[in-house]
């Protein structure tokens, strides 16, 4: 079978070549270092690992919640280190102000006594509504001054369940910038043991560096040119839409589903499918890519009924309906 001949490929993306598809075997071979290099600081949690690099390589942001000492934040610290980027730290607190972010500006004098506004940048600039601008056009603006934010900028966010006392819900403006949210378990037992006897010695393993900035950006434009088949597009406009409860057939839907997913849930499912194909080294996303990421790439994307809730219905629940045809 030729590549032109893969059914998955159809109009809606770019034909195979053979250039491309070297490319994409290439950089999926590299990501699997990366991967592994993960692995050695980060130990199990193989799926969060995967759909992180599958948010990165996409361009997008990702919001990872779990309990506390899952090891959210140290694999974050970990990806700035094996893709070498810079990372800083914002520390979400009630008393958090728009400028501990952004940076602001500040009045010197020189040794002859003249006197200037110097801006100071915030974390921002290393790679809650000050970072909607951010997060979406990667550029922020301070006294009415646009400064745009290096490339590439990703904003990985670490949060503890709702449930938790003393965390509160993000504006769904807000959620809906996080290309994913991705569930944080506990290890299993073997990832745990591990965990136990490799942190607790006198020599311990730490992260190194794989892949550098450009390497990023040029996956980046490759995963955009990984074809994608009419079968995999239906499969997510089915999806998405039927998440809709004023598009849904699905009575179920109407009732539970207060608020559905919109048109930018779609675009980040069709580059999530792409990118986990490329790190797969395939060339081109199954309908099985689209079930897999459905979950991480809808659920901070709809909220439920009040009575969906008080019956014990989960989105995830909601979501296993909707893949359920195309499982």
């Amino acid at each position: 079978m030729s590549m032109t001949d893969n059914p998955e490929t159809g109009p809606n993306g770019a034909l195979a070549d053979e250039e491309v598809a070297a490319r994409v075997e290439a950089l999926g071979q590299r990501l699997q270092e990366v991967r592994g290099a993960i692995g050695e600081v980060i130990f199990g949690q193989e799926t969060v690992i995967e759909r992180t690099l599958i948010t990165l390589i996409a361009g997008g942001h990702c919001l990872l919640v779990g309990v506390p000492g899952l090891a959210k934040t140290r694999l974050v610290e970990t990806l700035g280190t094996v893709f070498g980027l810079e990372d800083k730290r914002v520390q979400c607190t009630p008393d958090l102000m728009p400028a501990d972010i952004l940076g602001s500006e500040v009045l010197e004098v020189d040794d002859s006594g003249r006197r200037s506004f110097r801006f100071i940048e915030g974390p921002v600039f290393c790679t809650q509504s000050a970072l909607l601008q951010a997060m979406q056009e990667h550029r922020v603006t301070v006294s009415g001054q646009p400064r745009e934010l290096p490339t590439p900028f990703h904003v990985l966010a670490t949060q503890n369940p709702l449930e938790q006392e003393g965390t509160y819900p993000l504006p769904e403006a807000q959620l809906d910038r996080f290309f994913m949210e991705i569930d944080v378990d506990h290890p299993d037992l073997d990832a745990e043991r591990r965990m136990l006897i490799e942190t607790t010695g006198s020599k311990q393993t730490g992260a190194r560096q794989i892949m550098s900035a450009e390497e990023l950006i040029e996956a980046q434009g490759l995963v955009r040119r990984v074809p994608v088949g009419d079968k995999v597009v239906e499969a997510i406009l089915s999806i998405v839409r039927s998440g809709r409860p004023e598009h849904s057939e699905l009575s179920e839907i109407q009732n539970q589903v207060a608020w559905g997913p919109g048109p930018r849930a779609s675009q980040a499912l069709m580059l999530a499918v792409r990118a986990r194909a490329v790190i797969e080294g395939r060339f081109a996303p199954s309908i099985d890519d689209v079930v897999n990421l459905a979950a991480p790439v809808l659920r901070h994307r709809m909220a439920l009924t009040f009575a969906a809730r008080a019956e014990g219905v989960t989105i995830d629940d909601v979501i296993e309906r909707l893949t359920a045809p195309h499982a």
